[in-house]
């Protein structure tokens, strides 16, 4: 399912990945059933390439893995979380286009 630029996360390796990140991590919490969440997809992978190195991007599925959505109260998905040194600093609800993806990454990518 993911790409070599975008991790697999799992409620097992989430520390690993992302708290323990020394660069920003942008999670997108999503499930196979979900329409908005399979369009959002071709937008990730285009992030996750054009910010190779700058930025690690991961995919979560929500049936698959509870507990971390639940520890962030994710309701609704798509949803991506933005961390910086283990902490959330932006997140966005639903389908979102590229272009206002990009601007919230670069506010906290070098």
């Amino acid at each position: 399912m993911a790409s070599a630029d975008i991790h697999t996360i799992t409620d097992s390796n989430f520390e690993s990945l992302v708290t323990k990140s020394v660069q920003p991590v942008l999670v997108d919490f999503w499930a196979e059933w979900c329409g908005p969440c399979r369009r959002l997809t071709p937008t990730v992978e285009a992030l996750a390439t054009e910010f190779s190195g700058k930025l690690t991007i991961g995919k979560m599925n929500v049936d698959e893995n509870p507990v971390i959505p639940g520890k962030f109260s994710i309701r609704g998905i798509p949803t991506l979380l933005l961390f910086k040194q283990g902490q959330v600093v932006e997140s966005v609800v639903g389908l979102v286009g590229k272009d206002d993806l990009k601007k919230l990454i670069q506010r906290h990518t070098v």
